[in-house]
C-alpha cells in the first residue's frame, strides 16, 4: 500500500460555508431539478469574467434562456442561484466556472457536485444512490426516507414526493441512473475536472493527500482511491492540482484551485 505524503498550502481560513457551501433543512429541489440545461445555456451566454449581475441581466432582460413569462425568468434567477451561486466571488462557483470551461464531458458531474455543497435535500439522498450496484432499481421509498430524516416533518407528504421525484430527475441529469418510470443505477466515469473539483471540495473537509482520494464527494463520481490516481495525473497535466505518485509516496494538493480560477477570471 502507498504512503501518504502532503505539504500543505490549504488557507486553513477557507471553510465549506465561506466557500459557498449551503446547510439547513431546506433546498431547491422543493421545485426544481439541478437544471443541468439551463446551467449550460447560460454560461454559454455570459463571459467567465461576468458578475452577479450580468446574470441576472441575462436570464432577467435578455431571456437567454427563453422562459414565458418575466415571473419565470425571475424565479430561474433565483432557482439557479440557489443551486450554483453565479457569483464569482464565491470560490465553489469560480472553481465550477473555470471547470466548466475546459472540461466538456464533466460538465454534468461537475453540476452535481456543485448542487450537492449547496442544497442540503439532494445531499441527503447521496447514500440512496451511490449505494445501489450498477442496473438495480431506486426503491422509491428508500428515497423518501432519506428525504425524511434531513426535514423532519416539515414537508408533507405531496411535497415530498415532488422532491424524491425532482431529486431522482437530477441524478439521472449527472448519469447515476437512467430510466423515467423505473430508475436505474449507471455508473459515472471520472474526468480530470469533475476529479480537480471533488479533490478541491475533499481539502475543505479538511483531508489531504491520499485521503482526498477517498472523500466524499471522490465517491460521487463512482471511484476511489488508487483507481482515481491516473484522473489525478491527467488533472495535474492541465495544471488543475499537484499530484505525484511513486516510490511508495502519494502528493495531492488540490487547495490552489479556487485562487487559480479566480486569476482565470480576471
Amino acid at each position: 500500500m502507498l504512503a501518504s505524503h502532503y505539504t500543505s498550502r490549504f488557507d486553513e481560513r477557507q471553510t465549506p460555508a465561506t466557500a459557498g457551501f449551503r446547510s439547513g433543512d431546506k433546498g431547491t429541489h422543493t421545485s426544481r431539478t439541478i437544471m443541468l440545461a439551463e446551467l449550460g445555456d447560460l454560461l454559454a451566454a455570459v463571459p467567465a469574467s461576468a458578475v452577479r449581475e450580468d446574470y441576472t441581466r441575462a436570464i432577467v432582460d435578455d431571456n437567454v434562456l427563453g422562459k414565458q413569462t418575466i415571473a419565470t425568468r425571475r424565479l430561474t434567477n433565483q432557482r439557479l442561484g440557489e443551486l450554483y451561486g453565479l457569483e464569482p466571488r464565491l470560490p465553489l462557483f469560480r472553481v465550477l466556472r473555470r471547470l466548466w470551461e475546459i472540461d466538456r464531458p464533466g460538465r454534468p458531474l461537475l453540476a452535481m457536485l456543485c448542487a450537492l455543497a449547496r442544497d442540503p435535500l439532494l445531499r441527503a439522498t447521496v447514500p440512496s444512490v451511490l449505494a445501489l450496484p450498477a442496473g438495480a432499481e431506486l426503491v422509491r421509498a428508500t428515497f423518501l426516507d432519506a428525504l425524511r430524516q434531513v426535514v423532519g416533518g416539515r414537508l408533507n407528504d405531496a411535497v415530498l414526493d415532488k422532491v424524491a421525484r425532482n431529486v431522482a430527475s437530477s441524478w439521472s441529469q449527472s448519469g447515476h441512473l437512467r430510466g423515467r418510470m423505473r430508475k436505474l443505477r449507471t455508473r459515472v466515469r471520472p474526468t480530470p475536472g469533475s476529479l480537480a473539483m471533488a479533490l478541491w471540495m475533499g481539502t475543505l473537509d479538511g483531508l489531504a493527500g491520499r485521503a482526498l482520494l477517498d472523500c466524499r464527494w471522490a465517491r460521487v463520481l463512482d471511484a476511489a482511491g488508487p483507481e482515481l490516481l491516473p484522473v489525478a495525473l491527467q488533472a495535474k497535466q492541465r495544471g488543475l492540482i499537484h499530484a505525484r505518485a511513486g516510490g511508495g509516496v502519494v502528493e495531492i494538493d488540490a487547495s490552489r484551485l479556487a485562487a487559480a480560477s479566480a486569476r482565470v477570471g480576471a
